[in-house]
């Protein structure tokens, strides 16, 4: 099987050896998203909603470029630092999976890897026979 690594181009995932998305055969796994735009901002700061629509859009890219679509998702994991506010994420996670309906996981962390930061997502794709994307694969 052929490896597909997919890259966001932020500086840290070579420093932390690691890609936005990894495609092995029909498997794509697309690790933990969070709402920082490609200059290292984090977007939607105080709305764990906001934050979750651009982790969310962040994820679609990255499947893309494996060759899969939200269509495609089995399964998500979210992590949120404030349980309470759990309704916001879920509602930007229902607007993107109401008909997909992977299975899901909702889970209550510390604290990510900033403090700003409220909310990360990580989603598992299988596609279907003869799709192929096209990134570098190796």
């Amino acid at each position: 099987m052929k490896r597909q690594n997919v890259s966001s181009g932020a500086p840290w995932e070579a420093t932390v050896g690691y890609s936005r998305a990894v495609r092995l055969g029909q498997l794509v796994e697309v690790a933990g998203t969070t709402a920082v735009d490609d200059e290292g901002r984090v977007v939607g700061a105080g709305s764990p909603y906001t934050q979750a629509r651009f982790a969310l859009e962040k994820i679609g890219r990255a499947l893309a470029q494996a060759g899969a679509g939200f269509e495609d998702v089995i399964r998500t994991r979210i992590y949120v630092t404030d349980i309470a506010r759990w309704e916001e994420v879920g509602r930007a996670h229902g607007e993107v999976f109401r008909d997909v309906r992977p299975a899901s996981t909702l889970v209550a962390v510390a604290s990510l890897v900033r403090p700003d930061l409220l909310v990360e997502i990580e989603a598992t794709a299988v596609v279907p026979d003869g799709r192929v994307g096209g990134v570098h694969e190796s």
